[in-house]
Formats: structure tokens, C-alpha cells, sequence
């Protein structure tokens, strides 16, 4: 199952062709799937319930040897180590915090990774969206950063972030496009035609 059809994704590029018309700001999107495979994480877990589970035992008041007890923590923790990673639990079990680290970070490698650190009146600003992680940032240059607020960031961003959770991650992108765009207008509005980055959206699937 694809992030978004190939149709879909043209809509973002096109949004983008447009803004640009009005802003020598340097737009670029990106859309992943999730922003870490999280394997170890059902590890962590499944080695934390293994260690648990002598003192399980020994409530039970069962009669076992200590060779018993390495049996069981390691069916434990084989177990635990399988059923843990399938998706819709995995998910469950990392952590908020964990998940907002990884998605920043993917962020932030892609910031650089999209050579927006290297745009002329570095005016570079990344639109950064994970799905699985229900996460969204805008990160711009100092060009653009100059001249909004981490406010009027946030605000965009919470609304973004509202639309992916609700499924509607096209528009999502769409909408925020067209508000950047109003905002860079004003602050770096159009003096030269030249188009430094790809309008496309990149995709990590």
C-alpha cells in the first residue's frame, strides 16, 4: 500500500510549482512511512518480561529447578520477542517520546539529506510529515526564521498534524503549502525565477 498515488503526490508538486512563483523560498516535502523499524524495542521489552518472570514462578509456589526457571524465562522471552513485533501491537508498546525523537531526527536528516541548508538567502523550508508516528515539523533556514515565529511554525504544524492523524495526509500537505505560502510571500517575497530544488515530494516508503 503506497503513502499517497502517484496523482496525489503530483498535487503536492504542483501546490509547490505554484508557491514558488510567489517566494524566493525553497520548499520541499517529505512523506515517511515511519521514521524508525523500532526492532529493538519488542527486544527491550521481551528481555525485561523474561527477567520478571522467576518471581512469577516463585508466587505460583511451584517446585522448579533452576534449570526449569532458565527454560521458562527463555520461552518467555521468545515468545514475547514474536509477539510483540507484529504492527498493531509494536506500535502500542514504544513510547511517545521515543517516537517523536525518531521522527525529529529523520527530520533533521532530512533537512540536510535535501540540501535546503545550501539554498541562496538560505531560505530553505522543509515540510516533514511520518505517518506511522502522527508526527509533522516545518524546519526553516535562517533566511526564513529571520522573520517567523517558532509560533507561527507551531501553528501550521498542529494543524497539519491534526489532519494526518484524521487520515487526510494529502490535504494535509496541500493546506499547509498554501499557508506557508502566504507567509513567505510576505517575508522573502519573488526576485529571481530560479528554482534551486526539486518540487517533487519525496517519498521514504
Amino acid at each position: 500500500m503506497t503513502l499517497l498515488t502517484a496523482s496525489e503526490a503530483q498535487q503536492v508538486s504542483d501546490a509547490i510549482a505554484r508557491v514558488e512563483k510567489t517566494t524566493d523560498a525553497e520548499l520541499v516535502t517529505v512523506l515517511a512511512r515511519q521514521a524508525d523499524d523500532y526492532h529493538y524495542i519488542p527486544t527491550l521489552w521481551a528481555a525485561m518480561l523474561a527477567l520478571l518472570s522467576p518471581g512469577v514462578v516463585l508466587l505460583t509456589h511451584l517446585w522448579v529447578g533452576v534449570a526449569e526457571v532458565m527454560l521458562i524465562q527463555l520461552g518467555v522471552f521468545l515468545v514475547f520477542s514474536l509477539l510483540l513485533r507484529i504492527p498493531i501491537i509494536m506500535q502500542r508498546i514504544i513510547p511517545g517520546p521515543v517516537k517523536r525523537h525518531r521522527a525529529a531526527n529523520l527530520a533533521y536528516r532530512q533537512f540536510l539529506e535535501n540540501n535546503l541548508h545550501h539554498t541562496k538567502g538560505e531560505t530553505g523550508v522543509l515540510i516533514f510529515v511520518s505517518e506511522a508516528e502522527h508526527y509533522a515539523q516545518i524546519i526553516a533556514d535562517r533566511g526564513i526564521s529571520k522573520f517567523v515565529t517558532d509560533d507561527e511554525w507551531q501553528a501550521i504544524v498542529d494543524d497539519l498534524t491534526a489532519d494526518v492523524k484524521s487520515g487526510n495526509t494529502l490535504q494535509g500537505f496541500l493546506n499547509t503549502i498554501e499557508t506557508c505560502g502566504a507567509l513567505l510571500a510576505t517575508h522573502v517575497p519573488a526576485t529571481s525565477e530560479v528554482d534551486e530544488l526539486p518540487n517533487h515530494l519525496v517519498i521514504l516508503d
